[in-house]
């Protein structure tokens, strides 16, 4: 482009840019070439761009989008998995097949090699934060502490043998070392094969069960260690959870670090689940031997072992085919491991049956019931596993049960009777044989020592005994004849009536007229004094019907305050516990005997055993079969004969026997001279076998201190025959005064002839 021009001289030369020289100089100028080209709409921001050479050899700025030189290739599109899969970069495209060629691609092999690695990597990661998820649902590790085994109390006889199991595990616990060697070895070869190799968790034991489950197409095998399984009976519930699963793998861990293979194996066989309730190896092996785990041979150790998979379809007590089956199984592991020969496998049932089933627990369970009952207050609060000797004998126990469950079976739906108690004493209190039911398994309420019933004419003794004590004799006469006291008119059963007849002919015979005359005469306050001095400790009422026993009492009350007639006089209160030790043997609880407490004076005694033993001879319990043995004893049967009692005793063994229905419904007229003086002579001739024969204390004559006055003799009523031991009449709740009694508590001392006062005459 030119500028103008002014003179030759002043003349502007152009530049020019191909390299000829024109007067010297390059040309500068600009040509109309030199000047853009196009419609002007190009983007005058744009990066020229160089043309091919002119002609001549000028190359040109461009400004449209066009390129000359070669460009850059592109680089391929390619997805991540192909990244991978073939190479590390994506490779660029280049023109004309010029330049170097790209890498060669990787075979497969080395394909699945890296995605293996990437997906192990990315799993590691997803692995252990599902892991550290699901394990901070768990308590701190280092404020984890095992949980204590619930405490087991074994209820020991009289003779130290075992008698019951109380607590939530049904057994005490077994240090490893008192247990025999093929019984741990019998679980670890079903459940656990590799124990002693793997820290908690055997990862090649779960990829077995894995392959095996696959190929059975169904769940054959578990993948759980033995200390796996005793992390979720420690720790954590029964779920089947992803979540559980995890806290159970974690918590293995912690108790490998923690404990030892031997303790945790002892831990495992001391708390596993066998059913039944019965929790750990010494309890199964109570429950379906009869034995402690100590005593079991190989069999019955492959039994236990092959229980636990599914103890409620393996136990043999429900199927002894497929726990038999099972422990073949146990025992061809067993080989297998080296633990036991093949040929001790094939043959163990041979050499060493198992012992066959015990029968489920029978009425020693209200014993031990009872016992529970009591423990808290003996030995407080317990953590650990106890043992409670008792003054049970099995053998008296067993018989108990036996006559008693038969009786009923046999005669009671005659009678209308569903239940009964039998509670047997010694002279001491000390008790032999309790029976709370006809069966445990029906019904566990002890009716022994909860159930409180009207004893009828078994409560007569104390009436009589009170007199005696104000200073009459066995001998002395009283009138049998209808009375009327305010409303009420007992009445013998019979409704006949004997006349004057002796205290003796009057208790043996159980005439109600006569018992309710001297209670009056006494005085019903005098008598309930009486009676809870022997060892009643239920409410009396104190009104003139308490002579005919309306006041309800338990069986064992009652068998406790006739043990002064037996011993010589001496206060005996029930016991069944005599010592509690610890699992550790540490003494918890020593019972010391009570010093000797005179209730009833000897000559008393005497003149009680006098009359109560007329009751066997000609009485009312005339029936009694057991006649080889001084015996005394009072039948009882309460008001439309509901209750049916006999109350008698040696020397050696008091023993009270109810019978009746829990709803208290009526029976059919079961009296006390019937089915109750049946089974009290069967159990007594039982439990005197082998016993010294021994006369009752107290030898009454007529000499010994009472005195009659003329005005206690009364003329005879009208009717005939004895009353015998029937129900009492209706009665009113009506009491007379209170009559006084020594400060001391001690045997009554009053004039007699409140009859006459009461009734008139004289």
């Amino acid at each position: 482009m030119a500028f103008g021009r002014r003179s030759e001289k002043d003349e502007r030369r152009e530049p020019r840019f191909d390299g000829r020289a024109g007067g010297g100089a390059f040309d500068l100028r600009l040509t109309p070439d030199d000047r853009p080209t196009g419609d002007g709409r190009g983007d005058p921001f744009k990066e020229p761009r160089l043309d091919e050479p002119r002609g001549d050899g000028r190359r040109e700025p461009r400004f449209d989008a066009g390129a000359s030189e070669p460009e850059r290739p592109e680089r391929e599109k390619l997805s991540y998995w192909a990244w991978v899969m073939g190479r590390k970069a994506p490779k660029r495209r280049r023109e004309g097949g010029g330049g170097r060629g790209g890498r060669p691609r990787r075979s497969l092999l080395g394909r699945l090699v890296s995605l293996v690695v990437v997906l192990g990597l990315f799993g590691a990661v997803g692995v252990g934060g599902v892991i550290a998820y699901y394990a901070s649902g768990l308590p701190s590790i280092d404020k984890l502490e095992i949980p204590k085994r619930p405490p087991n109390v074994v209820i020991a006889g009289a003779d130290g043998k075992p008698l019951a199991n109380r607590g939530e595990t049904g057994g005490a616990q077994v240090p490893l070392s008192e247990i025999p060697p093929f019984v741990p070895q019998a679980f670890i070869a079903i459940e656990d094969r590799r124990f002693y190799d793997h820290w908690g968790v055997d990862f090649i034991g779960l990829a077995r069960a894995m392959k095996t489950n696959l190929e059975h197409g169904t769940m054959v095998q578990g993948g759980s260690t033995l200390t796996q399984q005793l992390a979720k009976n420690l720790f954590l519930t029964p779920e089947r959870s992803l979540e559980r699963k995890v806290q159970e793998a974690v918590l293995a861990f912690w108790l490998e670090r923690k404990f030892g293979k031997k303790k945790i194996l002892e831990m495992y066989l001391n708390r596993v689940y066998f059913g039944a309730g019965a929790y750990g190896v010494e309890a199964a092996a109570q429950r379906y031997f009869g034995k402690s785990i100590r005593a079991v041979n190989i069999s019955e150790a492959s039994i236990l072992a092959g229980l636990v998979k599914a103890p409620s379809r393996l136990a043999p007590t429900r199927d002894p085919d497929a726990a038999r089956a099972r422990a073949d199984l146990v025992l061809a592991s067993m080989a297998d491991e080296g633990y036991i020969s093949r040929d001790l496998a094939n043959r163990a049932f041979r050499v060493s049956p198992p012992s066959p089933a015990p029968k489920p627990e029978g009425a020693i369970g209200y014993v031990a019931d009872w016992v529970m009952d009591q423990l808290d207050g003996l030995v407080g609060v317990y953590d650990e596993d106890l043992t409670v000797q008792t003054t049970i004998d099995p053998k008296l126990e067993a018989e108990a049960e036996k006559d008693l469950s038969e009786a009923i079976a046999k005669k009671g739906p005659a009678l209308k009777v569903s239940q009964g108690a039998l509670v047997a004493l010694a002279p001491d209190g000390a008790v032999k044989a309790l029976v709370g039911g006809k069966s445990y398994a029906d019904s566990q309420f002890n009716r022994a020592v909860a159930a409180k019933r009207q004893p009828g004419s078994s409560f007569k003794p104390f009436v009589y005994l009170t007199g005696l004590e104000l200073g009459l004799t066995p001998d002395a006469v009283r009138v049998d004849e209808p009375i009327r006291l305010k409303g009420w008119n007992p009445e013998n059963y019979s409704r006949r009536y004997n006349g004057p007849m002796t205290l003796t002919t009057a208790l043996s015979r159980s005439i109600n007229t006569v018992a309710v005359r001297l209670g009056v005469e006494v005085g019903p306050e005098n008598v309930v004094l009486t009676a809870q001095r022997l060892g009643i400790s239920s409410e009396l009422a104190a009104n003139p019907s308490v002579a005919l026993g309306t006041s309800e009492v338990t069986p064992i009350e009652l068998a406790g305050a006739y043990a002064p007639f037996a011993n010589g006089g001496m206060l005996a209160r029930p016991y069944v516990v005599t010592r509690v030790t610890s699992s550790n043997g540490e003494v918890l609880y020593n019972r010391r005997a009570e010093p000797p407490k005179e209730v009833v004076d000897i000559d008393r005694v005497g003149m009680m055993n006098a009359m109560l033993t007329e009751t066997i001879r000609s009485g009312t319990a005339r029936s009694a079969s057991f006649r080889d043995w001084p015996a005394a004893g009072k039948t009882g049967t309460s008001q439309d004969f509901r209750d049916a009692w006999f109350v008698g005793y040696t020397s050696h063994l008091v023993t009270a026997v109810w019978l009746g229905n829990d709803d208290n419904s009526v029976t059919k007229k079961a009296s006390g001279g019937g089915l109750p003086v049946e089974i009290w002579s069967r159990f007594m001739a039982r439990a005197h076998d082998g016993v010294a024969v021994a006369a009752l204390p107290g030898d009454w004559n007529a000499h010994v201190a009472g005195y009659q006055e003329p005005g206690d003799v009364y003329q005879t009523g009208p009717g005939g025959g004895d009353g015998g031991d029937m129900p009492d009449g209706q009665w009113v709740d009506e009491s007379p005064r209170q009559r006084p009694r020594g400060g001391d508590g001690g045997p009554l001392r009053e004039p007699l002839g409140f009859l006459k006062r009461l009734f008139g005459g004289g």
